[in-house]
Formats: C-alpha cells, sequence, structure tokens
C-alpha cells in the first residue's frame, strides 16, 4: 500500500548563532536537513551545495534506487565542495552534515553523514534511524562512557566524518519501512544536542504536527539555542493526491544562498575575430573552432561544412572546452589542411598552462597544510599532507625536535603515531610544546623511584578519573564550540582515566587544540 507525507519544517538562526548556515528541503519525496560548519570558512555555503545538489535528482523512485540516486548526489555534492575549495582556498576547512531520505510510499532511502539525525517514533515509541559519526559516539560505542554521559560531554560536537570535499568520507545508507501513522524527525543537532531524547520523544507522541513542531522549537529555545534549529517532522498518512503534489520547498540557509560560479576553465587571450582569420579555408568555409550559442559559450568543433551557431566577428573571448576539442580531435581532417597547424599549437599551449597552473596550484595547497608525525623515532613538524602520491611523498620536515616519542605518553604517541594535523605552523609549534611537557611529565615519573612498605610491597594511590579526552585535533561542527573550558584545556586535577587506543577513530585537527593532560597510567 502506498502512503503519503504530511509534513512540517521550521530553520532558523537560534538565540546566539549570528547566521544560520543550516539547511533543508522538502517534497513529497524527500526530506533532508544539512548542518554547515565551517564559520567564516561557509558552513551556509556547504549546506546549501549539498541541499541543491540533492534536490536536482528528486523524483519519484523506489526501493534500492532511492539509495543508488541519493548516495550519488552526495557524493557529487562533496565534489563540488572539493572543486569550490580549489577554485577559492579561503573557503578551505568548510563542510557539512547530511540526514536525507528519499520516499517511495512505503520505504524511506535514507543517506547520513555527521552528527544530524534521524528519528521514526512507531506506536508510541522513539528510536534513532541513523548512527552520529562523532568521537563521542565512538567512546559509547565501545561502552567507555555512556549515553546520559555523552549528552553533556564538553566534546560532542567533534565529528568524524562529514561532507568536507574529502573522498574518504562517505555516508552509511540504509532502507527504512515505514508503516502508517508513524512520525519521522529529521534535525540538526541544534535541536537534539540540546534536547533529551526523551523530551523530543514526549513531544512527538502527545501533540499534533504543528504543536509539536512549535514544542520541539520551544525546547531548543529554553535550552538557550545557542546553535540554528532545523526541524522536519512528518507523519506518515493515507495516500493522498494533495500531498502528492505539493510544491517541494527549500528552507534555512539554501534558500538565501547562492552558490558561485567556480567553472575551472577560463578565456583565452583571443579573440574569435583572430581565431576565424586565421582559421578560414579556401572556400570560406570556417576550418577552426566557431564558438556555440550555449550558456557558458562552450566550444563546438568547427569542421568543413559545419553549422555556425554564433558569429565570429567580434572580439569575444573564447571559452576551451576540453570535451568538445577531445571531439574535434579525432574528426576527420581533410587533406588539403592538414598544413593548418595553429589549431594545434593553441591547444598544446592552453594544455600546457593548464597543466602548469594545476602543478603550481596543488604546490601552493601543500605549502599551506602542516601537520606533527614521526621521523626516525623523534617528533617532527612536518609541511604537506601525510600522503604520497604513487612514489612522490606529499610532505616534508619543516622543523625537527629532540623530542623521543618513545618517551610520550601512551595517547601522545597514538596521536603522533597517526599524524596531528593542523591548521598553520603556529598551530603545530603549540602541539609540540604540548607533547614536549607531557614527555617531561612521563620521563620523571618513570625515573621516579617507587615506595614500597616493609612488607615489600607498595600501596596504591587511588586517582581521581574523568570522561575521556579525544586525541588532539578532531573536526568541530558548526554547532558547537570544541573547546574543553573556557581557557580552551582540560579541567585541572582531574587526570584522564583512559588511554586512546588504536583503535579509537582519530579527528582531522583544523585548529590548535589542547592535549589532554598525561596521568601516570599514561606514562607507564
Amino acid at each position: 500500500m502506498a502512503f503519503s507525507l504530511d509534513i512540517r519544517s521550521h530553520s532558523e538562526i537560534g538565540l546566539v548563532r549570528k547566521n544560520n548556515q543550516d539547511s533543508g528541503y522538502v517534497s513529497p519525496t524527500m526530506l533532508v536537513v544539512a548542518d554547515g560548519m565551517g564559520g567564516a570558512a561557509a558552513g551556509d555555503l556547504a549546506s546549501t551545495v549539498a541541499v541543491k545538489q540533492v534536490a536536482r535528482v528528486d523524483s519519484p523512485r523506489t526501493g534500492e534506487e532511492m539509495l543508488t540516486l541519493l548516495a550519488g548526489a552526495v557524493s557529487e555534492a562533496n565534489d563540488e565542495l572539493a572543486d569550490l575549495c580549489v577554485w577559492d582556498h579561503s573557503l578551505e576547512g568548510m563542510g557539512t552534515t547530511f540526514c536525507g531520505a528519499m520516499f517511495d510510499g512505503a520505504q524511506l532511502g535514507l543517506v547520513h553523514i555527521g552528527d544530524s539525525r534521524g528519528y521514526l517514533m512507531r506506536a508510541g515509541k522513539l528510536r534513532r534511524m541513523t548512527h552520529d559519526d562523532s568521537w563521542v559516539q565512538s567512546l559509547v560505542d565501545e561502552g567507555r562512557i555512556t549515553e546520559e554521559q555523552a549528552a553533556v560531554h564538553p566534546h560532542r560536537s567533534l565529528l568524524l566524518k562529514v561532507l568536507n570535499g574529502q573522498p574518504q568520507h562517505t555516508p552509511d545508507t540504509q532502507l527504512v519501512d515505514v508503516e502508517l501513522g508513524d512520525r519521522i524527525l529529521f534535525c540538526s543537532d541544534g535541536l537534539c544536542g540540546f534536547v533529551s531524547d526523551p523530551m523530543i520523544r514526549k513531544i512527538v507522541r502527545d501533540n499534533d504536527l504543528d504543536t509539536a513542531l512549535e514544542l520541539l522549537i520551544a525546547e531548543a529555545h529554553a535550552a538557550g539555542a545557542p546553535d540554528n534549529v532545523t526541524v522536519l517532522l512528518a507523519e506518515v498518512v493515507e495516500y493522498s493526491e494533495e500531498l502528492a503534489h505539493l510544491t517541494p520547498k527549500i528552507i534555512g540557509a539554501a534558500a538565501i544562498t547562492a552558490i558561485p560560479e567556480h567553472d575551472v576553465t577560463a578565456p583565452l587571450p583571443i579573440s574569435s575575430r583572430d581565431l576565424a582569420d586565421a582559421e578560414t579555408g579556401p572556400t570560406g568555409a570556417p576550418g577552426g573552432a566557431t564558438r556555440a550559442a550555449s550558456g557558458a559559450g562552450a566550444w563546438t568543433a568547427g569542421r568543413a561544412g559545419a553549422p555556425r551557431h554564433a558569429s565570429l566577428d567580434d572580439d569575444t573571448p573564447l571559452v576551451f572546452d576540453s570535451e568538445a576539442e577531445e571531439s574535434a580531435r579525432y574528426a576527420p581532417i581533410d587533406p588539403a589542411s592538414r598544413h593548418r597547424w595553429r589549431p594545434l599549437v593553441i591547444t598544446v599551449v592552453v594544455v600546457l598552462v593548464a597543466l602548469t597552473a594545476g602543478v603550481f596550484g596543488v604546490r601552493a595547497y601543500l605549502d599551506r597544510q602542516f601537520y606533527v608525525g614521526e621521523q626516525a623515532g623523534s617528533v617532527a613538524i612536518f609541511r604537506g599532507v601525510p600522503d604520497s602520491l604513487a612514489w612522490v611523498k606529499l610532505s616534508s620536515v619543516q622543523e625537527a625536535t629532540n623530542i623521543n616519542v618513545d618517551d610520550l605518553p601512551t595517547i601522545y604517541r597514538s596521536a603522533v603515531d597517526n599524524s596531528i594535523q593542523v591548521d598553520s605552523l603556529d598551530s603545530a609549534r603549540a602541539t609540540v610544546a604540548e607533547l614536549r611537557s607531557g614527555a617531561n611529565r612521563c620521563i620523571a615519573l618513570r625515573a621516579r623511584p617507587s615506595t614500597g612498605t616493609p612488607g615489600g610491597s607498595a600501596s596504591p594511590t587511588p586517582g581521581a578519573s574523568a570522561s575521556p579526552t579525544p586525541s588532539p585535533g578532531a573536526v568541530p561542527s558548526g554547532s558547537a564550540s570544541a573547546s574543553t573550558s573556557p581557557a580552551g584545556s582540560p579541567t585541572p586535577g582531574v587526570t584522564a582515566s583512559e588511554s586512546a587506543s588504536p583503535a579509537t577513530p582519530v579527528p582531522t585537527v583544523t585548529s590548535g587544540a589542547s592535549l589532554p593532560k598525561v596521568s601516570e597510567e599514561d606514562c607507564s
């Protein structure tokens, strides 16, 4: 049996933020929430890219086809974010969560990455359909902290996976069956990060859609609404022609944010008149390329006899299009025109210029990347990224240190082994200073003689414990601060009771962050 969705939606800045970086999209066949991050680096643009990419593919689909189509659109959004960062380096650091689903009348095709959530209410019981891609959630999964501790953990907004142009960040997908009367809630962490699941369940269960939406927003405000708040609330109802033909709606940042043109092509330094003069054949037919009348001025093969779509008697710069040029390359060539080699020379020059620009662009990008890692058993600051391209290393040692990796606390050593990515050389030096402090602390503890009792056995000294502190440098979402205290460092006197293990995901640093306090256990 086919059902319809009765949908309510709302997106707002909240009570603290200066702009809304959340975006949303609703239609009879799709629900999407995207929570942008990056602050000045355009989190609103990132969420806009995600929403507008998936909105383009919104159409009636069924089953696995929904997952294929939606996941493909999310991948396209991720690629576009990468292109935007290459086009404008000031956008580096932007990203977005994504929680979206297509609806075929019987199932949801759910695609998710980040910490925006999808809930399903059935028979009065609320369950999460999504799994937070956050560092704190990984601690819950490992049994190191409880859900209650996670809800108030100072690092609950540090994310392990988002859409930020990196190809290794892939979303989770699943098909979810729906039943008549089910209620579906998609929201950014401006709601679920500050309003508890039991409160959400009570509100969604006990009220009609309009009232429930208002009360959810009111609860977020009561919690201070420190983040943008976006909520989509839908109920599965009997099929309705009216609901099935409602106009799709974009909300939040995507409703007011334009994606800048960022085509990587550029005008050639020649005019169409010059090209026409050089390429007119013996019969007067064009022997080179003509400018098509399509929007961006793409080139089309202009072999003899081809139709001309635009005049070549102006000085308008022409735009190079590699796909059209590829078609021209393999088109039949008139033997009488083989000596006309100038178009080939122009093409070769353009390709060489593009390749040279690409090499310098990559070099410029790598020169702005830094990380702290291991070099011959010692801690070192590297410029570049901890990867290689074939046999070419993409990093070099910027500054060596005399800090022995083996002297580091266990949690620090694990972080260094996995490379601590930072956003500047100053952040790298600050991280090295904290590593040095931790190493000195461990050296002193290991050198301290043990104190024994007359019976020959040492009395253990109980130590205070606290919830685990993440390895340095997780990516903060745009929805909350990542600092551990107003001073940006762990609470004095509290000892981390658990050290990071290799199995714990190591987040990526985007700015300098304080390392956890060292305990005696870390130095054992």
